[in-house]
C-alpha cells in the first residue's frame, strides 16, 4: 500500500524553484516528487547526527 500524501501551499524562492525544476527533470522526476526525495533525505540525515 502507497504512503498517504497530502497537498500542501508553499512559498519558495523564484531561484530556487527554477534550479529544482531543473534537476527534477534531469533526474526524470515530476517536481513534486524531487522535492520529496530531497526531503526525505535531509529528514534521513538530521536523524543520523
Amino acid at each position: 500500500m502507497r504512503p498517504l500524501k497530502e497537498k500542501i501551499s508553499i512559498t519558495i524562492d523564484s531561484d530556487l524553484l527554477k534550479e529544482l525544476k531543473r534537476e527534477a527533470e534531469q533526474d526524470d522526476r515530476s517536481l513534486s516528487q524531487y522535492i520529496n526525495l530531497l526531503l526525505r533525505k535531509s529528514v534521513k540525515s538530521q536523524k543520523e547526527n
